[in-house]
């Protein structure tokens, strides 16, 4: 069926990672997973809302076998010995080549097996699936799909390219098309390091860059937050490269740029969330934060007080992005200065600053007072429900999602104000009954120890007025922070691109007109 004739057009969404498909798309639906970040959720989300809406969507990633089959239960296993093991339905499409069939995760710490990963993807993609799905509209993801926009301007197919991580890598068009990508089809789409005259010197010579040929080719790009964009335009991230930063502008010049906030996995639900020892609403978190707390200070060895400020820091310790240097330079000037409260700081987190507060921890003698923990998904989910405060004072921030989940826990948020940090959060205004954490404008050690001293007035505060701030930013943050009000921008943004309805056998009322 052609696009003239086919009355709901077709979406092909292309991602190196997911989290959860729907499974009415097919038997094994449900243990298709592949995560290594937030583009993961993100993709997940976009797909389950789709399809759930009626939307004619497809999704494409690379067959992850071994990541697949770990994430199969014992008990299915059990179950499917009496079942014959087939694909999926035709709306799932798995990029079938053993560069990714024995993975135990999504990236290798190894670059070239990244680059070897991302043109096997491309190469199924381009030369099976798309032939297979003739999509209307085709919405790729990250660096590893980067090359796919340029096929698709080739072919007249409307395509979304959204950067989710400032990430890239290059290769010469000799090396793609040695790997089976017919590349010389669209090799006038592609972007090169040097201007590029001719084809034949163009193959050895000049370097493609995958990141900046997904937005240079591309129909229309997105960032995952509308103030990250802006950073970008205005020249205010150093880090990104002056060709990329060139092509984004230009985008954004041209109106085909724009920001669409991700939101956090459905997990995070303080209601349903088995990992928490005490489940709670909007309406009863006082108490059952209190018990979450208490049970989190056992397990950690910290001291067991109900009453004792914790903070939480969710992210990991990197010093180029997450701004954990901020907080090492004041650590201990934050603990003894409200050493008669017992604040206490848990950290669920791996990076190289571990070592560094672990030497100021045994340095000092507050072993009572901290726990340094390696990540861990039940601890993170426990210390959510369990803290009064998340420390985010990141230097830039795409999108960021600890932000998020926190204030739906009922923790508030501790950030520099920067990137999806500055769309999701304004600053606590008790009088006014607005705002949902606390902010600081300069990134420096003295910022971060100021907005801590705001988070501590407000802790102060008494109980009534806490409480009614706490019930009021859960229930915004839940009703805000949801991969709905993603999608519905997803389908907005769809459908401008298509000039038409993308959703014609309407099955939600959620659904943009």
């Amino acid at each position: 069926m052609t696009e003239k004739t086919r009355k709901n057009p077709r979406i092909l969404i292309i991602t190196p990672e997911v989290t959860y498909l729907p499974d009415r798309m097919g038997n094994l639906a449900t243990y298709f997973t592949a995560k290594a970040g937030g583009l993961a959720d993100v993709s997940a989300a976009l797909v389950t809302a789709l399809f759930d809406q009626g939307a004619d969507v497809h999704v494409a990633i690379p067959d992850y076998r071994r990541i697949f089959s770990d994430r199969v239960s014992p008990l299915l296993k059990k179950e499917l010995q009496h079942i014959k093991r087939k694909m999926p339905d035709d709306r799932i499409h798995l990029a079938e080549d053993r560069a990714f069939f024995y993975l135990n995760r999504v990236y290798s710490s190894q670059g070239e097996d990244n680059l070897k990963m991302a043109l096997a993807f491309v190469r199924e993609v381009m030369n099976h699936i798309v032939p297979i799905v003739q999509p209307d509209l085709i919405h790729c993801n990250d660096w590893m799909t980067g090359l796919i926009p340029a096929m698709a301007r080739q072919m007249g197919i409307p395509c979304l390219f959204t950067i989710h991580n400032i990430h890239t890598v290059e290769c010469s068009l000799a090396h793609i098309e040695d790997r089976g990508i017919d590349a010389a089809f669209f090799w006038q789409h592609l972007y090169y390091k040097n201007m590029a005259f001719d084809y034949e010197f163009t193959r050895d010579q000049n370097p493609v860059d995958f990141l900046t040929t997904g937005v240079f080719a591309a129909h229309f790009i997105n960032t995952v937050s509308p103030n990250f964009l802006l950073e970008i335009v205005e020249g205010r991230h150093s880090f990104i490269e002056p060709y990329l930063l060139r092509e984004i502008i230009n985008k954004y010049n041209a109106n085909c740029a724009t920001g669409i906030l991700n939101a956090p996995d459905p997990a995070f639900n303080p209601q349903t969330d088995r990992d928490l020892k005490v489940c709670y609403g909007p309406g009863d978190h006082s108490g059952a934060k209190q018990e979450n707390k208490c049970f989190l200070q056992r397990n950690l060895g910290l001291t067991e007080d109900a009453a004792a400020p914790l903070f939480f820091w969710p992210s990991r310790l990197d010093p180029v992005q997450k701004g954990c240097q901020l907080l090492a330079d004041i650590f201990y000037d934050v603990i003894s200065t409200w050493w008669e409260k017992n604040l206490q700081v848990v950290f669920v987190a791996d990076g190289e600053y571990q070592s560094v507060f672990r030497d100021i921890v045994t340095f000092h003698g507050i072993e009572k007072r901290t726990a340094v923990c390696n990540f861990n998904e039940q601890l993170e989910h426990l210390a959510y429900a369990a803290s009064d405060f998340i420390l985010m004072p990141s230097s830039f921030e795409p999108c960021g999602l600890p932000q998020m989940i926190a204030p739906i826990y009922g923790s508030l948020p501790i950030a520099h104000n920067t990137g999806g940090i500055h769309d999701t959060i304004t600053s606590l205004d008790v009088d006014q009954n607005t705002g949902n954490g606390f902010l600081f404008d300069i990134f420096d050690a003295q910022g971060l120890y100021w907005a801590i001293e705001q988070a501590m007035d407000f802790y102060d505060s008494p109980r009534a007025v806490k409480v009614t701030q706490i019930e009021r930013i859960m229930k915004q943050s839940m009703d805000q922070f949801t991969h709905a009000e993603t999608a519905r921008q997803y389908i907005a943004l769809y459908e401008q691109m298509l000039q038409r309805p993308l959703v014609v056998d309407q099955q939600s009322n959620d659904v943009p007109r």
